[in-house]
């Protein structure tokens, strides 16, 4: 299904086009419409900077997070039948999340197409979670306003299957370090702290005890193999307690 929305996309001169061209050959999305390609590469910041009449990713973005949602319940419904509904919850939430979609965004080298204005560039913008994983969603449905369902479903589960099935293997966690910080930025605009209180064993078998300090409230020790394994179990303790209540 060809696009036939008016998108008051940013003008593509002969390099840009080249860029698009390039894009569309190495991550394999199906779009014929350069322009609404480009649209998904266009954050507010370019859009509220540049002296062109243009519009911004944010309304696509909207559009591809229910794509990217049907598409990963479709193949958990369809793969996992025995697989429940809380499952099915847990597995999706991880794998169209801020970080995994940032990080299918950096495989693609999204950062190099996005259009940024001047003091989103100058804040490292290209580098931000949250502002690659807003572009994956506006890329997904950008291919399914130009080629339909069939060809977004494609393109999403070319690289949202390796997710899933890694959720899978590493049976549903997730990065708590990551979570715990984000949770703390958003309530106490702080950061958690982490300290190893000790190590025990012989050297070549180190074992790592590490507590996280949350706002004054301090979790653990809790034990990894290494530190970053003993960082990671210190914060699913946090979250555990803090997060999770939270959210229920």
């Amino acid at each position: 299904m060809k696009s036939t929305l008016f998108t008051k996309a940013p003008a593509i001169s002969a390099d840009r086009e080249r860029e698009l061209l390039a894009f569309k050959e190495t991550s394999g999305i199906t779009i014929e419409n350069l322009e609404l390609l480009n649209l998904a590469f266009t954050h507010r910041s370019f859009a509220n900077e540049t002296n062109q009449d243009v519009d911004n990713n944010e309304r696509l973005e909207f559009l591809g997070d229910s794509v990217l949602g049907m598409c990963v319940a479709d193949w958990l419904f369809t793969n996992l039948p025995a697989k429940q509904e809380g499952d099915f919850s847990k597995i999706k939430s991880v794998v169209v999340s801020e970080d995994s979609l940032a990080m299918v965004a950096r495989s693609l080298g999204v950062d190099r197409y996005l259009l940024l204005g001047k003091g989103e560039e100058h804040t490292g913008g290209r580098d931000k979670k949250a502002l690659l994983a807003d572009c994956m969603e506006a890329l997904f449905a950008a291919c399914y306003l130009d080629s339909g369902f069939e060809a977004a479903q494609q393109f999403v589960m070319r690289y949202l299957e390796k997710q899933i099935r890694s959720v899978l293997e590493d049976d549903y966690k997730r990065d708590y370090k990551t979570s715990l910080q984000e949770y703390m930025q958003k309530r106490y605009r702080k950061v958690p702290t982490y300290r190893l209180v000790k190590k025990t064993g012989p050297e070549h078998d180190f074992t790592f005890f590490v507590e996280v300090d949350v706002n004054g409230t301090v979790f653990g020790p809790a034990q990894g193999n290494n530190k970053k394994e003993a960082e990671q179990m210190a914060a699913k303790l946090a979250y555990d307690q803090l997060v999770k209540p939270a959210n229920s």
